[in-house]
Parts: C-alpha cells; sequence; structure tokens
C-alpha cells in the first residue's frame, strides 16, 4: 500500500451524501466520540437515526482485513461503492466469528441499540460494520419491522460543515480507538488484527500511535511503554513477518485466507506461525542460541523449510499433535542430531506442485486453497511417517545417545571448520585454556574408565570360554 499523507481528506460520494442528509433523523446523544480531540474538549456530536439501506460496510476494516486482503491478491479490488462490492464485504464479515455475531444478534434482538454507530457523511461505517449487517439480517428475516429499520448513528464532518472533512488517518484512528474499547463487543481475531495494524503503519500511523490510544499502554513510563511495544511486535507484526515469508515460499504472497479465516476456523495456521517465530525463528537467528542446539548457520534454511512444510501439512496423522504444537516441540527435535537428520528428508519435497496437478475439469488453475489439499494429499503421508519417526527418536533418546555417539558427536564439534585458535579474543584466552584442561582432564577419565572396562570384559570372557 503507498503511504499516504497524514491530512489527505478522504473523498466522499455526493450522491450518498445526500441520500443520508435527506433521510436521517435527529435522536438525542449525550457522549463524545472518540474522534479527534471531542473526548478531550468534551464535543458532542448530534446522532441520528438512518436507514440501513443508505450505509454501507467499509473494507478498510480490520475484522476483515484477511479477507479483502486475499480477494484483492487473487481477484482484483473491491470497489465498495458496488452493489457487488458491499456483498462481497457482507459476505466476509458474515463468515468471520460466527459465534460473537449471534451474541450481538441475540443483544439486538432482546435490548436494541445501545452502542451509536459511527460514519462517514456519505454513509460508510467506521464503527458497526457488524452491527449493519445483523439488522439487515433481521429485517430480511422481519420484514417491515421498525425497530431493524435504522442505524443509531453519529455522522463524522461533511462537506458543507464547518470542520475539515475526516482524512484518511483520522479514520483509522478512529477505528483503532474503538478496537481497544474493551465494551464486550467481540474482539478482532488476532491474525486481522495484526494485518490491521500493519496496514495502519503503511498509511502513517506508527505502532506508538496505535498503542497509545489503549487505555492500558497510555499512562505507562518510556521504559515500560518501551518494553510493551517490543512485546505487542512479538505476538503481532513478527509473526506476521514469517507468514508473509511463507506465503513467498509458495508463490502466492497476500493469500492470508490460506493462513487462517478466523478464530473458528479449524484449519487455521496463526497460532503455529506464532509459536514458530517465538520458540524457533527467533533461536534459530541468535548466535549463542543457535549453538546451544548444535544448529550450524547454513543449516537455518533447511529448518525453515521443514518447519513451514509441517506447517502447511497442519496435523500429523496418528502423531495427534497440529503444527503449532510440533512448533513447540521443533528446538529439541532439532537440536538432536539423528533427528535433525530424519526431518531434514523433507527438504527433497517440493513446495510447488506441477501444472498438471493445479488445473481442473474446466482447463482452469484452482484456487491456492484447493492447491494446499493436493499438495497434502500428494506429500501428506511422507511428512507423517519422517515426522512420527523424529519423535520416535526423539523418544529414545537415551538408546540413540549411547557413548559412542556423545563421543563421536564431541570429536566433531572439537574438529569443526570454526575452531581457530586465532579467532578467540584476547580476553578469553585464559577461559579458552581452561576449557582445554577441562577437556583433557574428562578425555583423559574416560580413557581411564574404558581401559578399566575392558579388562573386566576381557577377564568376564576367559572366565565364559572356560566354561
Amino acid at each position: 500500500m503507498t503511504n499516504i499523507s497524514k491530512n489527505q481528506p478522504r473523498p466522499l460520494i455526493k450522491e450518498f451524501a445526500k441520500d443520508i442528509l435527506n433521510s436521517r433523523i435527529e435522536i438525542t446523544n449525550n457522549e463524545p466520540i472518540p474522534f479527534r480531540d471531542d473526548k478531550v474538549v468534551h464535543k458532542i456530536r448530534k446522532a441520528y437515526k438512518v436507514p440501513i439501506e443508505l450505509l454501507r460496510f467499509r473494507k478498510d476494516n480490520g475484522r476483515i482485513a484477511s479477507d479483502v486482503i486475499t480477494w484483492e491478491n487473487s481477484k482484483g479490488v473491491i470497489n465498495e461503492s458496488t452493489e457487488y462490492g458491499q456483498s462481497l464485504l457482507r459476505k466476509f464479515l458474515e463468515l468471520k466469528d460466527p459465534g460473537p455475531t449471534a451474541e450481538l444478534t441475540n443483544t439486538l434482538v432482546k435490548e436494541g441499540q445501545d452502542e451509536y454507530a459511527v460514519i462517514t457523511a456519505d454513509g460508510f461505517l467506521i464503527n458497526g460494520n457488524r452491527r449493519k449487517m445483523v439488522l439487515t439480517n433481521l429485517l430480511e428475516k422481519h420484514k417491515g419491522d421498525e425497530k431493524y429499520k435504522y442505524l443509531k448513528v453519529v455522522i463524522l464532518p461533511g462537506e458543507d460543515e464547518n470542520e475539515p472533512l475526516p482524512t484518511l488517518l483520522d479514520i483509522e484512528q478512529l477505528e483503532n480507538r474503538y478496537q481497544y474499547r474493551r465494551t464486550g463487543k467481540a474482539e478482532y481475531y488476532n491474525f486481522d488484527k495484526a494485518l490491521s495494524i500493519k496496514r495502519k503503519v503503511e498509511m502513517g500511523m506508527s505502532l506508538e500511535e496505535q498503542l497509545r490510544d489503549d487505555p492500558n499502554y497510555s499512562e505507562l513510563s518510556s521504559a515500560e511503554f518501551k518494553k510493551q511495544r517490543a512485546a505487542f511486535e512479538e505476538e503481532y507484526i513478527k509473526p506476521l513477518e514469517c507468514i508473509d515469508k511463507y506465503l513467498s515460499y509458495l508463490g502466492r504472497p497476500g493469500h492470508y485466507n490460506t493462513i487462517s479465516e478466523g478464530r473458528g476456523d479449524s484449519e487455521g495456521r496463526w497460532q503455529a506461525f506464532l509459536d514458530y517465530y517465538n520458540l524457533v525463528y527467533k533461536k534459530l537467528n541468535d548466535e549463542k542460541n543457535r549453538i546451544k542446539l548444535g544448529i550450524q548457520e547454513e543449516e537455518v534454511g533447511k529448518i525453515e523449510n521443514v518447519a513451514f512444510k509441517i506447517i502447511r501439512k497442519r496435523e500429523i496423522d496418528g502423531l495427534g499433535k497440529k503444527a503449532h504444537q510440533i512448533m513447540r516441540d521443533f528446538p529439541k527435535l532439532i537440536s538432536n542430531a539423528n533427528v535433525k537428520k530424519e526431518l531434514f528428508i523433507l527438504t527433497k519435497i517440493d513446495f510447488n506442485l506441477p501444472k498438471t496437478d493445479i488445473i481442473n475439469e474446466e482447463g482452469k488453475e484452482v484456487d491456492e486453497k484447493t492447491k494446499d489439499i493436493i499438495w497434502n494429499n500428494k506429500n501428506g503421508k511422507e511428512i507423517i511417517w519422517h515426522v512420527k519417526k523424529a519423535y520416535e527418536i526423539l523418544d529414545h533418546k537415551k538408546e540413540h545417545d549411547t557413548p559412542i555417539s556423545l563421543l563421536n558427536a564431541a570429536l566433531d564439534k572439537l574438529n569443526h571448520s570454526d575452531m581457530i585458535v586465532d579467532n578467540i579474543e584476547l580476553s578469553k584466552l585464559d577461559v579458552a585454556m581452561k576449557l582445554c584442561k577441562a577437556i583433557q582432564l574428562r578425555g583423559n577419565e574416560i580413557e581411564h574408565a574404558i581401559f578399566d572396562a575392558k579388562k573386566i570384559k576381557n577377564k568376564l570372557g576367559s572366565k565364559f570360554n572356560q566354561k
């Protein structure tokens, strides 16, 4: 997305704005909305009842970010001012978080509307997209019922008012402030939240600005805020970067619906990427942790390749583990040389499918989700076999970690190509000398123990031979 000016006004569709102006019915409002400095100066804007058919879903709605981005990357730009564009956005909302939507439906039926939605002067919803969707559904079910014909709204400044039109950044800030208000509304699914945060950053609203809208962060000291900001990046921004890398592997950038479609998506992979980032990626990109795991720098790409294939497979039948659980086990899996060797066999599997496998009966290329199904059907058994084998090796670690294998591993480390004495820092030469002496001492102890074991074995052997 192209970076925009913070002062660029959002253009209005005059015909839509005229319809709103001619149809609105003024009602009482006693509360300021979190727009610009309204709350600070306690500015209360007028509220209205507006026919729901004049209100329109907004595609830059964080709740459906993954659906919109995926559609626009695969099928073209959604025009939110058309009936077709509106029908798409409504469909995305209906499929997103059905549980909270059902709760909202029950609330509107029993108690009616409480909180006011917020719209642009031409009727696009900043806050209240789900309410518009639910009321539309209820009106279709209860035709003519006045209770569902209108949505209570506050309208942002239009062209004929003594106030500047809202800028695109104003609208992003307003949506952000509503997102952080914990009022029992459905929270954004974390994946969509991450995409919404990313979009706001690209539009000129820094992560710091976004977090300051959250009451939980707004009063923190500079040091504590910096700590919380870093934690926020770890939870949302960094896993999303791993997802973007994964989608690039597959040649499908922006196809976020192949990651997850919402909180209730049983095929979702957001948690797997969250765990991959925190428990695998960070360790692979930290030299000390990499050394602890016994991972060479040149092996990092192979490990990522294997991890992404397991995440794509999502669930390993017969093991009872989903991808996110395997990512949590990954550090101990890849730290075992025999397990790592078994998993590296998966690097031979191609991420891409032959053209003949992805063309349907009509001669058209199948969608990306169908490609995942085909890929899983083709490679699933091999992935399951090697992952299960890796766990079997890990479960019998003591059996595999025999003294001989441990001695071989120790010798490999000492003979490693990076074991160059000239590279040791001068300040650490004394430490290196102590380590060498400790290695010699332990080597002598083991050698004497093996010598004693040989003598005992020879004695036992001669006794058995005499019998």
